[in-house]
């Protein structure tokens, strides 16, 4: 999207020029030429989208999937976490663990997973 813009900016630009004159020639008050402009714009810009194949909602497509996505695991986590499922379950969260996380059912005080799990995820955004 953003390796469009400049040639999406030339085309309109043109495209404001040839509005006038034909409005011009035609009688078009300021109200008619905007509309026509508009319509004649959006028209080019889907073509170009088209023709480039990145429609600005694939984009967003990723983020409608992980969103819910995330939701489901995270509170799939959590009944593992606080009892929902067996207590064989507990046991082994509460048991296995690595580094200075041991327990797997306690909090993190340290908050360093949190943390580190938020720049990650920014990161994946930013880029």
């Amino acid at each position: 999207l953003e390796n469009l813009q400049p040639e999406i900016k030339t085309l309109a630009e043109r495209l404001r020029y040839e509005v006038s004159v034909c409005g011009k020639q035609r009688g078009w008050s300021e109200k008619v030429a905007r509309f026509h402009f508009k319509k004649n714009l959006r028209r080019i810009v889907t073509e170009l989208y088209v023709r480039d194949n990145c429609h600005p909602f694939k984009a967003t497509l990723l983020v409608w999937v992980q969103i819910p996505m995330w939701v489901c695991v995270s509170l799939a986590l959590r009944n593992c976490s606080v009892g929902a499922a067996s207590s064989e379950v507990q046991e082994q969260l509460s048991s296995g663990g690595a580094l200075w996380f041991t327990d797997l059912t306690a909090p993190d005080s340290t908050w360093i997973l949190p943390v580190s799990l938020g720049l990650v995820n920014l990161l994946i955004v930013e880029v």
